[in-house]
């Protein structure tokens, strides 16, 4: 099924992947606004995670990944599969629970980088045997080491 907000969100990210992360942002915040805190969530889980990468500021970033795993507390598997048939609400967790663990390790937060990144690591067996399972089992794996580390570079 097509989905004309997750394609204007698609291109948005593109552009700002591509030169343009200030545009990038003005369009993701504008579609935000217009989906308001009661919108689809899967809108909003996607908007908020892709906001959250154009905020070099941890804290700000933490923001924005607060609000998608927020929005994917709202999410059915019925939701998930209209867009991406056979894509389960579950595996969007160890991303989203990733994201938190950078976030708050970046702040040197330790103990909240190690609960989300338990959370990361306990929701991980849900991931695919693909280039995006393996992309996000390594990425837990780093974070997991430099949580244990204490390091915020």
């Amino acid at each position: 099924m097509s989905d004309a907000t997750m394609d204007a969100i698609a291109k948005a990210v593109a552009e700002g992947q591509t030169g343009d992360p200030e545009g990038a942002k003005a369009r993701l915040l504008a579609m935000w606004e217009a989906a308001g805190v009661t919108g689809d969530p899967l809108h909003r889980c996607t908007l908020a995670h892709h906001l959250a990468d154009l905020f070099p500021d941890p804290a700000e970033a933490l923001a924005w990944d607060v609000r998608a795993l927020d929005a994917a507390d709202a999410l059915t598997d019925e939701r998930t599969d209209a867009h991406h048939p056979g894509l389960k609400a579950a595996g969007l967790y160890p991303s989203l629970h990733l994201n938190l663990a950078e976030d708050y390790r970046r702040l040197a937060s330790f103990d909240a980088a190690r609960r989300h990144i338990t959370a990361a690591q306990d929701r991980a067996a849900v991931l695919t045997d693909d280039p995006y399972g393996q992309l996000i089992s390594d990425a837990i794996e780093r974070t997991a080491a430099a949580i244990a580390e204490e390091r915020t570079d």
